[in-house]
């Protein structure tokens, strides 16, 4: 029996399941966070496992179809990741109080203030990619 008929049906399984998709997914994280825990780098293990998820697309390594399953799952059940944050924000009650409206008020003005920049920066580039 050839590699090649073994290869293809395990192929054509991976991309129709969602579960390997993202265990898939999990274990370039987790490769991510264990490269960042051993070489000391200053950033999230999950930038690197983005880096190296987009170097074996680009490689060709790996293909979409490999990822795509896994990746709207994540993509429909983001929700999730924000409910750890729920109970951490109902168990600090002064949130709710003065201290939450002074935060509330840094975020809006902050959000602003980089809509803002944003915009004038644009608008400027714009002008002045016009005029040359």
């Amino acid at each position: 029996m050839s590699t090649r008929r073994i290869t293809i049906p395990l192929r054509r399984r991976f991309h129709r399941s969602r579960l390997a998709q993202i265990g898939l997914l999990f274990m370039v994280w987790w490769a991510g966070e264990a490269a960042v825990r051993l070489l000391g780098f200053p950033i999230p293990g999950g930038i690197i496992g983005m880096i190296a998820t987009y170097s074996m697309l680009m490689c060709r390594r790996l293909s979409i179809s490999s990822l795509r399953r896994g990746a709207e799952w994540y993509i429909g059940e983001m929700l999730l990741f924000f409910i750890p944050a729920v109970p951490a924000i109902t168990e600090h009650r002064e949130l709710f109080g003065l201290i939450g409206l002074k935060i509330l008020a840094v975020i809006f003005a902050g959000t602003v203030a980089v809509m803002s920049v944003t915009a004038l920066t644009v608008d400027i580039f714009y002008r002045w990619r016009m005029r040359t």
